[in-house]
């Protein structure tokens, strides 16, 4: 009987130890510059929950903070940016230019909505959600070759996981073209 208790003891301490070593850690953004500010009669397309933009940074804002962080660490933000490019399938992914070379891969809460498959490179948008760094399985990182609609020989050429510059976002809002 002894024995088992010690058995369960020791589950129970591995499962403590091992959900603290998977705690993530948020971080706070400081940066300086600060998106201006929309009128209130600026129209928007909305897709998921409703945030405002008052406090909207500019996405290449970000960019160099993902350098310092680690796989787990989050940064809860409203950010402006200009889309790359856009999930041919069905929407539910989009990826954001941060600058200097680097995108913001873009998927979003609970796969609860999508964009617009047609949605222009260099449409600017806005985003409310979390920033974070992960890394990339091949598998995923092929899947969403595929989505992206590239050709086989770049998607057979992906053979390494990456690290990845992500953004869960819980709402976008699209400007609306006059």
């Amino acid at each position: 009987m002894n024995t088992m208790k010690y058995i369960v003891l020791s589950v129970l301490c591995l499962s403590m130890f091992w959900a603290c070593k998977n705690e993530t850690k948020e971080q706070a953004i400081e940066v300086e510059e600060v998106v201006e500010e929309k009128s209130p009669d600026a129209a928007f397309d909305l897709y998921g929950a409703d945030f405002s933009i008052d406090e909207a940074y500019e996405a290449t804002v970000l960019g160099p903070k993902y350098d310092k962080m680690e796989l787990g660490d989050t940064i809860s933000v409203t950010l402006k940016g200009k889309v790359n490019s856009v999930c041919q399938k069905k929407g539910c992914w989009m990826r954001v230019d941060l600058g200097d070379d680097k995108e913001l891969f873009v998927k979003f809460q609970d796969y609860g909505f999508f964009v617009p498959l047609d949605l222009a490179e260099g449409t600017e948008v806005y985003m409310a959600g979390k920033a974070y760094k992960e890394a990339t399985s091949v598998e995923d990182l092929k899947h969403l070759a595929e989505d992206a609609g590239k050709p086989q020989s770049e998607i057979d050429a992906i053979t390494e996981p990456e690290e990845v510059y992500s953004f869960v976002s819980s709402g976008v809002k699209i400007p609306v073209k006059s």
